[in-house]
């Protein structure tokens, strides 16, 4: 008797549940979706040669 009262109880839980869930609606909306990215990229180079290595660019200036 307690396993039909159990299942009883579970069945009708469950029917509620399963009522009581509502409806979900999903529609696209009515004016475009607008992503502002305001992005700013500075880059800073920052480059050192070695002393023979200047005096040879400085030689050959056509060498790149």
């Amino acid at each position: 008797m307690t396993d039909s009262v159990t299942m009883l109880k579970a069945l009708m839980i469950g029917g509620t549940a399963c009522l009581a869930g509502g409806c979900v609606n999903v529609a696209a909306p009515d004016k475009p979706i607008v992503i502002n990215l305001n992005i700013n990229i500075t880059q800073e180079v920052v480059y050192r040669l070695d002393g023979e290595a200047k005096t040879l660019i400085q030689d050959n200036p056509g060498i790149f």
